[in-house]
């Protein structure tokens, strides 16, 4: 017996400077094509977050503006193959990294809400001058319920919310009871002490391998791709605060009346882009209630191998379904 502690005893030395290397894995070297979005951005600050975002000039004789809300894990790179499509129909095309996502701050310990986020959206129109401007949301995953919140704000007319001239979502956990989040989602989420241990042990291998899972088998993102969105991720140290940004998962649940009922009651134009292959919004279940509880919404349904991330698993399709829609109306 106490030969077996003693084993265990040398075991546990000579793992924890094995572990605190591991741990401390710097981040990894930005792509020439991450190093690029970043040189074409800037940065605003909200109460003492440094806040990037992207802002370009496009078709002349426009005045109409889009911004872009990106989702989880990711950051609004993920907008970077329809961007120039976006800039030969929109006069500015806006993206910006949330607060804990992308170039942007990460702090910790930091209570991360879908209302600050919000609110930094806000914030960036403001600081762009363009808060007497009509603008049109394009969404995804995450930036769904933010532009919900800002919907709901809208509509409430409260101080400095933006004047909403369309919005479009794309596969997003808009109805907490067709969303089926990931394992792994649950388990830090939820994980208590286990979470940070668990970010901290997030490697690119784990990382892609639960990513790739929301991609559809034809439309899997290249390996410098995947690299990119880990590079994203890790920046700032942005693995050990996933776990508290996943708490909009019970605020999406809490805060759900607030958040369809401003899609129920809106008059701003709406529209869904969907990839129907998504197994964290799956078909046909999502899709017949969003139809039945927005039936004023119109909806684009892409191919059916196209899953979680349209936009990059199908830019053309995707960029096509959104300007059919702006130019609808």
């Amino acid at each position: 017996m106490g030969r077996m502690k003693e084993w265990w005893v040398q075991v546990g030395l000579l793992s924890v400077p094995l572990l605190a290397v591991y741990l401390h894995i710097p981040p990894p070297r930005l792509s020439p094509a991450l190093l690029s979005w970043k040189a074409s951005g800037a940065f605003f600050t909200y109460k003492h977050q440094s806040i990037f975002y992207r802002d370009s000039t496009g078709a002349v004789g426009s005045s109409d503006v889009v911004i872009l809300l990106h989702g989880f894990p990711t950051s609004s790179y993920d907008w970077s193959k329809i961007w120039e499509g976006l800039t030969q129909r929109f006069h500015r095309v806006i993206a910006l990294d949330f607060v804990g996502f992308g170039f942007s701050d990460k702090p910790r310990p930091h209570h991360y809400s879908i209302f600050e986020q919000a609110s930094i959206v806000e914030r960036l129109v403001r600081h762009l001058g363009l808060h007497h401007q009509r603008i049109n949301l394009l969404s995804h995953d995450y930036g769904d319920t933010v532009a919900q919140e800002l919907l709901h704000r809208y509509e409430h007319n409260k101080t400095g919310s933006i004047l909403i001239n369309s919005l479009c979502l794309s596969n997003g956990g808009i109805f907490p009871e067709t969303y089926y989040p990931r394992f792994i989602q649950k388990v830090l989420k939820d994980g208590g002490l286990l979470s940070p241990i668990i970010t901290r042990l997030m490697n690119f291998f784990f990382f892609s391998r639960g990513l790739g899972a929301v991609f559809g088998p034809y439309t899997q993102p290249s390996q410098a791709e995947y690299w990119d969105m880990w590079t994203a991720v890790r920046t700032n140290d942005g693995n050990l605060v996933v776990d508290s940004i996943l708490q909009y998962i019970n605020q999406r649940k809490k805060h759900r009346d607030r958040w369809v009922g401003a899609l129920m009651s809106t008059s701003v134009p709406l529209h869904l882009i969907y990839g129907p292959l998504d197994p964290v919004n799956p078909h046909p279940e999502f899709l017949q209630l969003y139809k039945k509880v927005l039936p004023m919404s119109t909806v684009s349904v892409l191919d059916d191998h196209i899953s979680h991330y349209p936009q990059l698993e199908d830019p053309t399709g995707f960029l096509n379904a959104y300007l059919n829609f702006i130019n609808s109306f």
